[in-house]
């Protein structure tokens, strides 16, 4: 076994992603790990990796071990990470690539279907002895429109299923010809999208053109009744408009990633009404967390071993 330490910030991965690091010694971490702990833990243990499933990792992180070679992230997201910082330092960046595309789309359609048909809320009513038969009135997805924001590896699974469904699917993605789209997608321009979109999934990374881009004048472009659904990235739309449009009852909302995680015991969001939250978990299926893990340990190796 190598002496060689790599660093995994969770308290566990999956079994086949240690196995495959069975050759080097892991540390591990709490899910709650904060940017000093983190330090202290690179300087004491000097890892050659970090596989990074929590914590944010900044300049002052990446540098703080002299061996560091890479930073493989658990999962897609990588804005948790200064790339910019690891490039200057040397050290390679790496995002396990497609391991949770199927485990997000299948969360993404779930929230579409729990907030076209009111879910939550009629099974909260239902538990208060309430029986909202006469009243209730949901929205069937076939035949409605379907909005794409990002149609790579997990965008382009929602849009399929969209079709399956009898939806009429249009994409947004300034990356991606018209021709590389899934066939019977149509290419259209953001504020078309917004404009036509009955449900609007967001499937796109964070970064400087995307922060803020549904932002309090385009959520006002929406129809009134539509579905916003956020499996993606926190930090894509305005908070405290979004919070406004549900409060007034003009959309509805599936959200699994918040700006502030875990949510305070004070949030807004547990008394915004129209909304259908759950705790960042569209990728934690059996497929997806081994997918994730799997995926980072090969990025790792990938490095390690070309330096041997």
């Amino acid at each position: 076994m190598s002496q060689d330490t790599i660093l995994i910030t969770a308290p566990k991965v999956h079994d086949d992603a240690t196995r495959l690091l069975r050759d080097y010694r892991l540390v591990f971490t709490n899910a709650a790990i904060t940017e000093e702990a983190l330090i202290e833990l690179c300087v004491a243990e000097k890892p050659v990796a970090i596989l990074a499933r929590y914590g944010l990792f900044n300049e002052r992180v990446l540098a703080a071990s002299p061996r560091l070679k890479v930073i493989s992230r658990h999962g897609v997201g990588m804005d948790a990470i200064d790339k910019l910082a690891a490039k200057r330092l040397g050290i390679a960046v790496e995002a396990a690539i497609g391991s949770n595309s199927q485990a997000v789309a299948e969360h993404a359609i779930g929230l579409m279907f729990a907030c076209a048909r009111k879910l939550a809320w009629l099974d909260q009513r239902m538990r208060h002895v309430h029986w909202d038969k006469d009243g209730y009135l949901g929205m069937e997805l076939s035949g409605a429109t379907l909005g794409i924001v990002g149609c790579g590896s997990i965008g382009s699974r929602v849009a399929e299923f969209g079709k399956a469904m009898g939806m009429k699917v249009l994409a947004y993605d300034p990356y991606l010809s018209a021709s590389q789209l899934p066939a019977g997608v149509a290419k259209v321009d953001f504020d078309h999208l917004l404009r036509h979109a009955d449900v609007v999934s967001l499937h796109c990374p964070l970064n400087e053109e995307t922060r803020g881009m549904l932002s309090a004048a385009k959520l006002e472009m929406l129809k009134g009744g539509a579905i916003v659904i956020n499996t993606a990235r926190a930090g894509l739309f305005d908070e405290l408009a979004m919070q406004s449009k549900l409060r007034e009852g003009r959309l509805s909302l599936g959200l699994d990633c918040f700006v502030e995680e875990p949510l305070p015991e004070d949030s807004a969001w547990a008394a915004t009404p129209n909304s259908v939250l759950t705790p960042h978990v569209g990728g934690t299926t059996d497929g997806g967390m081994r997918g994730m893990g799997v995926g980072a340990a090969r990025n790792i190796l990938k490095h390690l071993e070309a330096r041997t």
